[in-house]
């Protein structure tokens, strides 16, 4: 095991890096469906504008001129130009850069700036893809300043349901000390074998207070 750094999530990428998966472009009914709707014109119409074009693309080159000649009235080409502008802008948008997640350290740097000085325990999850990147992070619970009590079922489920490759957990320690208690180390034992029975591995459980954390499987505490 490498205490610092975190790698079954690439090697699980690994295997899976041969099936890819291709998607197939839109089905011509379908925008010209869309077409119609965005127009205000008859199926027919729409279908035959993009047939006239041979395709959205084609419709774009067109320009407003182009779309006039072709029977539209100056204010449907204006708004075709627009939303096709439009459509083109967020291709060309880049997606955010999600933060990655391959250490103790990058976990505790996105949990401590709110979870650092929580009056009250509570239980995160951070939620990464197969390449360990952030995909959201989730409070599952609140408790009171001397106990939060887990149903391990949630957690996974939260994985689950996002689609994630792998978690992280934290809880914060409203006391100020981040050493783990018994029933921690429990939790996170019984974390790590229900995630491997489901394919989605416990990467680490984080005890954090004020700008502290503890790492409970740098600890090897729960990883037996």
């Amino acid at each position: 095991m490498t205490p610092n750094k975190w790698s079954l999530i690439g090697q699980r990428d690994e295997q899976c890096s041969e099936h890819a998966i291709t998607v197939a472009p839109p089905a011509s009914p379908a925008v010209a469906d869309a077409l119609a709707r965005l127009l205000e014109l008859p199926l027919s119409a729409a279908a035959a504008l993009l047939e006239a074009h041979e395709s959205l693309a084609g419709l774009r080159r067109a320009g407003p001129t182009g779309l006039r000649r072709s029977g539209l009235t100056p204010r449907r080409a204006a708004r075709l130009v627009a939303a096709l502008d439009l459509a083109a802008a967020g291709l060309a948008e880049r997606p955010p850069v999600r933060p990655q997640v391959t250490t103790p350290a990058d976990a505790a740097r996105l949990l401590l700036p709110a979870m650092g000085l929580l009056e009250r325990e509570q239980l995160r999850v951070l939620l990464l893809d197969t390449k360990n990147r952030l995909i959201t992070a989730v409070t599952l619970y609140q408790g009171t300043l001397s106990a939060c009590q887990v149903r391990v079922a949630e957690i996974l489920v939260a994985a689950l349901r996002h689609n994630a490759a792998a978690v992280v957990v934290a809880h914060n320690h409203p006391s100020g000390d981040t050493s783990p208690s018994p029933e921690d180390v429990a939790l996170t034992r019984t974390l790590v074998r229900a995630g491997a029975l489901l394919d989605v591995p416990v990467l680490d459980h984080l005890v954090v207070a004020g700008s502290g954390y503890t790492s409970l499987r740098e600890q090897g505490l729960g990883w037996d």
